[in-house]
């Protein structure tokens, strides 16, 4: 009885329903084999899901198996030309096949002699096979160039939102339990002080789940999603960013501020209120850091905290440890001396406030005139930038790199602008705000976690070094003006 090899393949869902799934395929095949007298001893196929380099590997398999077996088999059966190689490369394999091994390769829908004219048959076959793939790929490129510039995503959605298909077209909408937590993690990184890994256990205190079979939000995806610019209402492509059509679910000055902590590398690591690299050792420059220590007592384990320089144990440098509670206590004594008692001079105090504010907004003119200008600029450049691309002048990828600066240049310059007309309007607010918040200092910390007590550190301090025990804070403006003291005899107008 004769043996022979055989593959099917099909290349795509399309293919099968036209009537080439691998069962018509292979009921051929072994009819074929059986109308010779023989049968099939090996079958490779390729199914459509199968992926290019899949493909590659079954066809190097087939090779390999028929150069071993050559002598022991009648030939090698696919059921077209086109079954057998989708590009010339593969189809010079089989002729070689054909020539150095003495094995016949047939295609069972497609006879053909082994004549100089059936080879040239075979050849034009494979030549029309070949070109109708180079085309096929040219046409998909195509369409996905078109289905970007429309806006579209060309591959699966990201966390957030999820592909349908509608009226025959793919589409993408926002998914409204997962959008809300992509808002929340943007929300909690940029403004919480949070981590990555205590990101992660904040959502899941709060109960938020990243699937219904993963209930923790890996630290991997939240860095993923944190970076992932679909959020600001854009689509990816080949390695740039295109304007897309979908619902933004972030905005551009919460984006731009957790890239910038990200950029920053800004980590908080623990929970001690001074640590974090929040204060500098006065001796050599390094971080202060802090340590627990539990002590056991008759009533039970007593936690004590404690802060120190990252280099304490350096030789010849000075072994002193601070605990919590002294620069605590040295704090809160620098928010009393803020505070103001005297009605009259908080009073007087707001005045000036007030006065200083408008001095400001006056002088904010100029920056406004300078931030339009550059903004009609940027806006032109990107009118110029889209006539180049639609006269073919320069390519996809300088266009989409090019326009991508320019939308984040126009975006920044935008907030920029929005805020500048946001402080003008609140200015004055605000600054009260801030004297209202220097007067509740000491009662806001009692109240406070440890990040919010950060927090209020960094408002009130430029910043803060440690000499032996003594904590020693550079004050910002007008706080260092309150800590002074104030004396409405020695002020002169509205000068403080």
């Amino acid at each position: 009885m004769k043996r022979y090899l055989a593959l099917a393949r099909v290349s795509s869902r399309e293919q099968e329903r036209e009537g080439f799934s691998l069962e018509v395929q292979e009921t051929a095949l072994a009819r074929y084999a059986a109308q010779q007298g023989g049968e099939i001893v090996k079958l490779f196929r390729i199914a459509e899901t199968a992926t290019k380099p899949d493909e590659r590997r079954t066809f190097r398999e087939l090779l390999a198996y028929a150069k071993k077996h050559a002598a022991e088999l009648a030939g090698v059966l696919f059921f077209k030309v086109d079954r057998a190689a989708r590009n010339l490369f593969d189809y010079v394999e089989l002729e070689r096949l054909e020539a150095e091994h003495r094995l016949d390769v047939i295609y069972v829908t497609q006879p053909t002699e082994n004549t100089p004219a059936g080879r040239m048959m075979r050849r034009t076959l494979a030549n029309m096979a070949s070109f109708y793939t180079e085309q096929q790929s040219l046409d998909v490129r195509d369409g996905l160039d078109r289905r970007v510039q429309s806006g579209l995503f060309v591959g699966k959605a990201p966390y957030g939102y999820r592909n349908v298909r509608r009226d025959g077209r793919s589409l993408v909408e926002t998914q409204p339990l997962e959008a809300r937590n992509v808002r929340r993690i943007f929300d909690l990184y940029a403004y919480q002080g949070h981590t990555l890994d205590s990101l992660s256990k904040a959502l899941t205190a709060e109960g938020l789940r990243y699937a219904d079979d993963m209930e923790k939000f890996a630290r991997s995806k939240l860095h993923t999603i944190l970076r992932d610019r679909s959020y600001l209402g854009e689509l990816p492509y080949k390695g740039d960013w295109y304007p897309g059509v979908h619902e933004p679910l972030i905005d551009r000055s919460t984006w731009d501020r957790v890239q910038a902590i990200l950029g920053a590398k800004v980590y908080q690591a623990h929970e001690l209120v001074f640590g974090s690299e929040l204060i500098r050792c006065a001796e050599c420059g390094h971080p202060v850091t802090g340590e627990r220590k539990t002590k056991r007592t008759k009533s039970g384990e007593q936690v004590y905290v404690y802060y120190r320089c990252s280099r304490y144990n350096s030789a010849g440098h000075t072994r002193t440890r601070v605990s919590e509670s002294d620069l605590e206590r040295q704090v809160l004594s620098l928010f009393r001396r803020i505070r103001i008692d005297d009605e009259q001079l908080r009073d007087w105090f707001r005045a000036v406030i007030r006065a200083k504010s408008q001095d400001a907004m006056r002088s904010d003119e100029e920056k406004i005139a300078e931030l339009n200008r550059q903004l009609t600029s940027a806006r032109q450049q990107q009118d110029r930038l889209l006539n180049l691309r639609l006269l073919d002048e320069i390519d996809g990828s300088t266009f989409a790199g090019k326009s991508q600066e320019l939308r984040d240049r126009i975006a920044r310059l935008g907030l920029e602008l929005e805020a500048f007309d946001r402080d003008r309007a609140e200015l004055a607010e605000l600054a009260e705000k801030v004297f209202e918040l220097s007067q509740s200092l000491e009662s806001k910390w009692f109240s406070a976690s440890a990040a919010a007590k950060r927090q209020l550190l960094q408002i009130v301090c430029l910043n803060c070094t440690l000499d032996g025990a003594t904590l020693d804070m550079a004050i910002r403006k007008p706080f260092d003006v309150l800590a002074e003291g104030l004396s409405v005899s020695l002020s002169r107008g509205d000068r403080i």
